[in-house]
């Protein structure tokens, strides 16, 4: 083959394609991917030191893009904060999601180790976001923040089978009230290793099965 026959027989063609191929080449990102990159980044330096010792320009440095490139994408620094902190207490979509069925243990174990499987997927991230580690009482934070309580809390209480009572919203607040519990027992497991994920999984279950066969039957009869 004609191709074959001229690289070989010509060292210097060799000896370029070797060079070549020992640089490391840079693929094109379409936006949204170099977008993600950055996110990516950002989510893993977040969750390594506190906000105020991440900088933009060590994050533009690891994730291989030129600085302004951070401020096009997200703008400042708190901007970008505030992106980690969504993608953080994004839930999946319902459709991504199978709802578990059987027992009310076993839809409860179900859920529990569902919760347990989103803090495990960016863990340090996710206890630093949901405690407010390192950027104070920011109202835009808190907002995020609460929003997210109400959709996990809606999602929980489809998933435990409970989505459909005419006291919805005082359930909503007890199972709020449990996601501070949630949060905790994350840290406790994420951060201190005072407890094993086993450990975190009977605590929440156990506290999960008392409120779906205690405390919340209690509020429906109330009406």
């Amino acid at each position: 083959m004609p191709g074959l026959s001229d690289t070989t027989s010509d060292p210097t063609a060799r000896r370029d394609d070797t060079d070549a191929a020992a640089l490391p080449r840079r693929r094109r990102l379409e936006p949204d991917e170099r977008r993600a990159q950055i996110l990516a980044c950002a989510i893993d330096m977040f969750g390594e030191r506190p906000y105020a010792a991440v900088s933009t320009a060590e994050l533009a440095q690891r994730a291989g893009v030129a600085r302004g490139l951070i401020n096009h994408y997200f703008g400042n620094k708190r901007d970008l904060y505030l992106a980690v902190v969504r993608r953080m207490v994004t839930l999946p979509k319902l459709d991504d999601m199978i709802v578990p069925t059987g027992t009310e243990r076993e839809r409860v174990d179900a859920s529990v180790h569902w919760l347990l499987d989103t803090i495990a997927e960016h863990g340090s991230t996710w206890v630093k976001v949901t405690s407010h580690e390192g950027v104070g009482d920011d109202p835009e934070v808190q907002q995020i923040l609460d929003q997210a309580d109400d959709a996990a809390a809606e999602r929980l209480l489809l998933m435990v089978g409970l989505a459909d009572s005419a006291r919805s919203a005082a359930l909503r607040a007890m199972v709020r009230a449990y996601g501070g519990l949630v949060k905790v027992a994350g840290r406790e497991w994420i951060t201190r290793g005072t407890l094993t994920r086993p450990q975190v999984h009977e605590l929440l279950a156990d506290m999960l099965m008392t409120l779906v066969t205690e405390s919340l039957p209690k509020v429906d009869r109330r009406r």
